[in-house]
């Protein structure tokens, strides 16, 4: 196939981003919609950038160091890529390739002014902008001086901020090419950026639009500070007009420079509300021609719009996709679950199957449409006073939107509105028997699933699974567990309201389910201390462990002294807690039993921390507290007016409590042993279809839903494009923060605590387990890394039932996400770690090795240094 060097803009669409570059496709697609500008000019293909690199050899070795080298090697990388560019801008341009960009701006006229553009294949996607991250060169006129700035776009390629960016994002640096865009020059009135969405809000339906006089490098560059428009349906609905000092202009020779702007014109807005309306409208012909929200350049000459460029915003989270024109409010599942991360197209297809509720997947993440309760004065005050309960920043954001004028939500079919959501069951008996039968009926649900599963295989697996789902449903919605599970949560409900009435303090339940009996994933934390007693006297063990990188380790143990006992004792945690992992419901993620490594920190953490016996002492330790602290409650509240009745009350309420409390934690254990029962099955048929070709990885198939799987095992055919695509969707999907709650319109709202009883510079959460506690702060994103001494405060994301074998040797625990009824809240209060959840950025504001201060009882963190 014959190079072509250089094309018309005319000449290319969105569809050539891998011949001429992101920008110069988005171009060549803007000229082609009906009533949009777009300042004429060529591009030089990446077939030229490819004839250069051909030209220099020793880029390779450059390519190889570049490529082994860690992201954070600032100093290496930083001489890496101003050599490569030297090396690129030491290359002559070969004659011909030369004589085609010469006959091209011929075409311009030779000495017109031109902007030269970056435009690599890299760019303007769909999943990354790369913003920035190449040059473009202004008021460039003259062939000699197009082609000197046509080489120095190709060496942009390797600036340091560009090589940072794909070896953070995962971009193999061969993979990109570089076009460069060369186009008349416009002499602008004013110049600014479009976004068709609002890029802070989210909110589709609003644009704003940036604008200053000159050209828009005043703008980008941070030279001055634009005045900023918002529109919606039409209007303006914000302005804010900033006095704008200084601009960019273009010199008749050639190049830049900055002007002041006289004093009566500083304070005049750079465009009338009509243009910016008018303005807006151009943008959204063009979000609608690329089908996605975009950030577009332009430019305001002879009282006309040019566009100079557009891009879509990859910063906005994307819509769960209803079909639809009708406004919905979602709530973040992950919130509730904890379990923020972005799950894979497998974990999130199995969690819709298996969930209550109708889940919608966006973003990775899966909401709930809450928009029917809501709009139903019915059910809407059950609601919101349940999300408080769990998390009051969803109630704030939810009752932020219901407080709009602008977003009302669709009248409810009439007809019977059913039990109130969150409205109480039918009452149960204070009987631990009920508790030892529901977790004996689960774990005969779960012998029964390994043994049936066994022989199936194909087609057929997926028709046993499908039905053992709906059988795993049916376990969920056993009316016995809702009530043991309620029991208990209201219990606590009561007994935190009335004591704090009665008595005046607060949070009192939380010393009165201290050691409560069946909670499973406070007995899986002590349970690795018991790991650990059997591994501390043993030695050689001990280091060994301390080096253990590889996932076999469990098989080189029986070769150390005492290595059998201790392998004996590991193996025993993962038959009874192997299933369990962070993020456990993705079924993607994984388990103990599959990366052991996991626990390996944790069990030496405990080594290290604890002596001999700390499981019992610990347990014991928190029965008596739990035991005194009823004797104390009881005994104040008979000293008050009608005080028999209300100890007998609240005696009542806390043998209700530590009866039903541990199992609140049950359900979500069976959940987890199905899911790994499930995981292994299907895991087992993903190993058939590698041995037939049909796919080259197992993990492939995390990347389809359950019924794309299925169809897969039918027709032995997959389609390895549309696994390429996940994979790029779902690492785009990890660098966005989900939003507790998200409105149809896009807009993420995150709610407030509006509280004015914590003091100045402090961090505000939700209390959910008391007391006051001070210590360093280890900031922990990932179990693995785990290094903990006595005396830390856990700082994390989130925290789900996996991060509980921590939780016996930190002093507080402080989280991003979390509800009073959560499993991270429910353990920090079982073994007395006062604990404040919900605090926004806590990861971020607090950095590892700081002293905090956690105020478990009020809500609040304080940095101390």
């Amino acid at each position: 196939m014959t190079e072509q060097y250089v094309l018309g803009l005319e000449e290319v669409d969105e569809m050539q981003v891998a011949v001429v570059g992101g920008k110069g496709a988005h171009l060549g697609g803007l000229s082609r919609i009906e009533g949009i500008r777009v300042p004429g000019g060529f591009c030089v293909t990446t077939d030229a950038f490819r004839r250069i690199m051909a030209e220099a050899p020793s880029m390779d070795g450059l390519f190889d160091r570049l490529s082994r080298l860690e992201p954070d090697d600032r100093e290496v990388l930083r001489t890496l890529s101003a050599q490569m560019r030297r090396t690129i801008e030491g290359i002559a341009i070969p004659g011909d390739l030369a004589a085609a960009i010469t006959r091209a701006l011929g075409r311009l006229g030779e000495q017109a002014a031109c902007a030269v553009r970056s435009s690599a294949t890299a760019e303007d996607l769909p999943t990354a902008s790369f913003a920035g991250q190449q040059d473009t060169y202004l008021n460039v006129v003259g062939p000699a001086e197009i082609l000197r700035h046509v080489s120095r776009c190709w060496a942009s390629l390797f600036t340091e901020r560009a090589v940072t960016y794909r070896q953070r994002n995962g971009i193999d640096h061969r993979t990109v090419h570089m076009a460069v865009v060369v186009q008349q020059m416009v002499f602008p009135h004013a110049a600014g950026i479009l976004f068709t969405a609002d890029p802070v809000s989210g909110n589709r339906k609003v644009s704003t639009v940036d604008a200053g006089f000159g050209l828009g490098e005043a703008l980008v560059s941070g030279l001055v500070n634009p005045d900023v428009f918002a529109v919606r349906d039409g209007e303006v609905v914000a302005r804010t007009i900033a006095a704008k000092q200084r601009a960019v202009h273009a010199l008749p020779a050639g190049g830049t420079q900055e002007v002041a702007i006289g004093s009566q014109r500083q304070e005049q807005p750079a465009l009338t509300d009509a243009q910016v309306v008018r303005l807006v409208r151009l943008g959204r012909r063009i979000e609608a021609h690329f089908g996605r929200p975009q950030d577009i350049e332009w430019c305001l000459v002879d009282g006309g719009f040019r566009i100079v460029q557009s891009r879509p915003i990859t910063t906005l989270f994307p819509l769960p996709e209803i079909g639809d024109q009708d406004n919905h409010v979602y709530v973040s599942v992950g919130h509730q679950q904890m379990m923020t991360d972005a799950m894979k197209p497998l974990g999130l297809s199995m969690w819709q199957l298996t969930a209550m509720v109708p889940m919608h997947a966006a973003g990775g993440r899966l909401f709930v449409d809450a928009t029917g309760r809501l709009a139903s004065p019915v059910n809407r005050a059950a609601l919101l006073d349940l999300m408080g309960r769990g998390d009051p920043l969803v109630r704030d954001a939810l009752e932020t939107v219901l407080d709009r004028d602008d977003f009302p939500l669709p009248v409810p079919d009439a007809g019977p509105g059913g039990r109130p959501a969150g409205g109480a069951p039918a009452p149960i008996e204070t009987d631990p028997g009920i508790v030892a039968e529901l977790i004996e009926r689960s774990q005969a649900v779960v012998a029964a699933l390994e043994r049936d599963i066994r022989t199936k295989s194909g087609p057929a697996l997926f028709d046993f699974l499908l039905k053992a789902i709906e059988e795993h449903k049916h376990v969920l919605r056993d009316p016995l567990s809702v009530q043991a599970i309620m029991a208990g949560m209201e219990a606590t409900w009561w007994l935190n309201d009335k004591l704090q009435e009665w008595l005046g303090e607060k949070n009192v339940a939380d010393t009165l389910t201290l050691s409560a009996p069946d909670n499973v994933t406070s007995e899986m934390g002590l349970a690795l201390l018991d790991v650990a007693d059997v591994i501390r006297a043993r030695p050689e063990v001990v280091a060994f462990l301390q080096g253990v990188e590889d996932e076999g380790f469990l098989e080189e143990l029986p070769k150390l002294a005492g290595g059998a006992e201790a392998r004996e004792a590991i193996e025993g945690y993962l038959d009874r807690y192997g299933m369990r992992c962070v993020g456990e419901i993705d079924i993607t993620r994984p388990r103990w039993r599959e990366r052991p490594t996991t626990l390996v920190p944790v069990i030496l953490d405990n080594v290290r921390n604890f002596e001999p016996g700390a499981a019992e002492r610990r347990f014991e330790q928190g029965r008596q507290k739990a035991q005194a602290k009823e004797q104390e409650v009881l005994s104040r509240l008979r000293a008050l007016p009608d005080g028999d009745g209300k100890a007998e009350e609240a005696k009542r309420m806390i043998d209700r409590v530590r009866t039903f409390i541990g199992y609140r934690e049950y359900p979500k254990y069976g959940i987890v042993s199905r899911y790994f029962v499930y995981k292994q099955a299907l895991l087992e048929e993903a190993g058939r279809l590698v041995e037939a070709g049909v796919l080259p990885e197992k993990e492939d198939v995390f990347y389809l839903t359950f019924q794309e799987f299925h169809d897969v095992v039918r027709s032995n055919r997959v389609n390895d494009a549309l696994i390429e695509q996940r994979k790029e969707a779902f690492r785009s999907y990890q660098a966005l923060t989900p939003p507790r709650v998200l409105t149809s319109d896009g807009e993420a709202v995150t709610g407030a605590y509006r509280r004015d009883d914590v003091p100045a510079g402090a961090l505000t959460g939700l209390p959910v387990s008391a007391g006051t506690v001070e210590g360093r702060a280890r900031v922990i994103l990932d179990m693995a890394e785990a290094d903990l001494e006595a005396g830390d405060i856990l700082v994390t994301t989130f925290t789900d039932p996996s991060w509980s074998p921590l939780f016996v040797g930190i002093a507080g625990l402080v989280t991003e996400v979390g509800g009073l009824m959560t499993h991270g809240a429910v353990i920090a209060r079982e073994y007395g770690l006062p604990a404040v959840v919900g605090v926004e950025q806590a990861t971020r504001l607090i950095r590892d090795g700081q002293r905090i201060r956690v105020h478990g009882t009020d809500g609040y963190v304080e940095i101390l240094s």
